[in-house]
């Protein structure tokens, strides 16, 4: 059994980040985040990933494409977002 890889790219002092964040925190998750604050180079990466939306944050789940912190909230209101972060079998 493993975590969920979930990884968050982030500006500093995004309120939508710190939303988001404070969700995963809530729900125990470990996340890796990427704090791209004014790096152009690590937000077009970043943007090539999520096929287009360049806005922060920016999060995926086992590779898989989330969305933001509007789309992270509404999973966990449908219920969608516990099974997510539940530990996978390798």
């Amino acid at each position: 059994m493993s975590s969920p890889k979930i990884e968050i790219y982030t500006w500093s002092r995004c309120p939508f980040c710190i939303r988001a964040k404070a969700l995963l925190d809530r729900k125990g998750a470990q996340y890796t985040e990427y704090c791209i604050d004014g790096d152009e180079a690590a937000r077009s990466q970043m943007a090539q990933r999520t096929q287009g939306p360049r806005s922060l944050p920016q999060i995926f789940i086992n590779d898989a494409y989330i969305g933001g912190c509007d789309d992270i909230h509404a999973l966990d209101r449908q219920g969608s977002l516990d099974p997510l972060l539940e530990m996978t079998s390798v």
